[in-house]
């Protein structure tokens, strides 16, 4: 199945969760906001939340400065 990740699109297998996208996005591990088709993920939750056909994930990762 196709996932749009941060505008680009990936294939995963059927049954691929929120952290298999991290994972195949290289996302740090700390320091990252996710959101599944516009909804907001929190982070105990990533491990079992399937990802769904045509699914859209942004990640976003916090940066410091100014």
């Amino acid at each position: 199945m196709n996932v749009t990740i941060n505008g680009e699109r990936y294939e995963f297998e059927r049954g691929a969760t929120l952290a298999d996208a991290l994972e195949r996005f290289r996302s740090p591990s700390r320091g990252v906001a996710v959101a599944l088709d516009g909804a907001v993920v929190p982070r105990d939750r990533w491990q079992e939340t399937e990802l769904g056909t045509a699914a859209t994930v942004e990640i976003v990762t916090a940066v410091q400065g100014g």
